[in-house]
């Protein structure tokens, strides 16, 4: 049966973590975990250049679902070229070429990658995958922000956790991609955010929707994570919308999540919804934040990665998580008094994380390839 005695939530104990409500100090960019077996951390930056391409990089001490695995770290190196070309790279880095420090963001995996930062404000992402190097400076515009805590709670006990800091909910970025020996200099908008836990996400999530961008002076963070069947499939919304680098809404309870367009994607079996919107009521303000798909960037099941011992045993397991990420257009609408005031429209990047089985729904998703 469902634990409904203890459903999953974002905790507000500010105490317990060590953290102050409105500010966001530079240890928590740092190492929140040892890297031992019963954990997992990972740094994440991604970028809309100004030349059409899209770039997204992600340090991991471990895979997302490898919480009881040792220290394994994995680079991610995903690039989209303005043609719609993309190169997508995950690669293994040995163990002992892993550091990363406590007290401020400097994680390095090997000689060659480098994720670094500097009191919240400038960070340097260097990351190399076969012929794709990435060398990306990403400069503040906007507060590092957390949901509450930041800290998601699962279990009796409430000692399950799943983290998350947003670091740069939008900076401006500045360097180049080299692909195929082909140096490009360019500029552009970004992000960065920091996860951490300690139990494996597939134990505690069926799955989530993420989307961050940027639209005129708006600039959005939104989630809607849904929880694993054993804590009720509970959902955790979280959102975060900021105009001219002030933030001016985050409560979860002012906002509303909706799936349009659902499908079933052929080659995860997953429903996927083509158009999801979020809107945050605020008084007499309303604002429909609405991420519509063009196209998929990544569609894969999640045991693509792992060695085929491992994939042969997700399978005995009917593990059969996924991950899809897509491309297509930001709107944010700012309606007044019931009067729309305001919309922008910019290009946007958001992903679909399946850590469960697809729930079943009525009606059935089309499908589509």
């Amino acid at each position: 049966m469902p634990d409904q005695r203890e459903p999953a939530a974002l905790s507000d104990d500010y105490a317990r973590f060590g953290l102050e409500r409105d500010v966001v100090r530079e240890w928590e960019d740092g190492a929140r975990t040892d890297d031992r077996a019963g954990s997992y951390e990972w740094w994440y930056f991604d970028a809309h250049l100004d030349d059409g391409a899209k770039v997204v990089v992600v340090f991991m001490n471990k895979d997302l679902g490898a919480a009881s695995s040792p220290l394994s770290p994995q680079l991610r190196l995903n690039l989209e070229l303005p043609d719609g070309t993309t190169s997508n790279h995950t690669i293994a880095i040995p163990a002992a070429q892993w550091s990363a420090a406590s007290g401020h963001t400097d994680v390095r995996m090997g000689p060659d990658n480098r994720f670094q930062g500097e009191n919240l404000r400038e960070y340097r992402i260097q990351a190399s995958a076969g012929t794709l190097r990435v060398d990306f400076t990403l400069t503040s515009e906007v507060p590092a922000w957390r949901p509450a805590t930041g800290h998601m709670l699962f279990g009796a006990n409430r000692d399950l956790e799943f983290d998350w800091l947003p670091s740069v909910p939008q900076g401006s970025v500045r360097g180049s991609y080299t692909i195929d020996g082909v140096r490009h200099e360019t500029t552009g908008v970004g992000y960065h955010d920091h996860n951490w836990g300690n139990v494996g996400l597939q134990k505690i999530l069926n799955d989530w929707y993420w989307g961050r961008g940027q639209a005129g002076p708006y600039t959005v963070i939104a989630s809607f994570i849904t929880s694993a069947q054993k804590y009720g499939f509970a959902e955790i919304p979280i959102f975060m919308l900021a105009r001219d680098g002030r933030i001016i809404g985050d409560d979860p309870a002012k906002m509303t999540f909706e799936r349009h367009g659902v499908y079933t994607d052929a080659k995860t079996g997953k429903p996927v919804a083509s158009i999801v919107r979020y809107t945050y009521v605020d008084d007499d303000d309303r604002y429909v934040v609405t991420f519509d798909r063009e196209r998929d960037l990544v569609r894969n099941p999640l045991t693509k990665d792992l060695p085929w011992l491992k994939r042969t045993a997700a399978r005995l397991m009917r593990f059969d998580g996924a991950y899809l990420r897509f491309a297509g257009v930001l709107t944010i609408e700012h309606h007044k008094d019931g009067r729309l005031v305001e919309e922008f429209t910019e290009d946007a990047i958001w992903e679909l994380m399946y850590f469960g089985h697809a729930r079943v729904t009525s009606p059935a998703p089309s499908s589509r390839p």
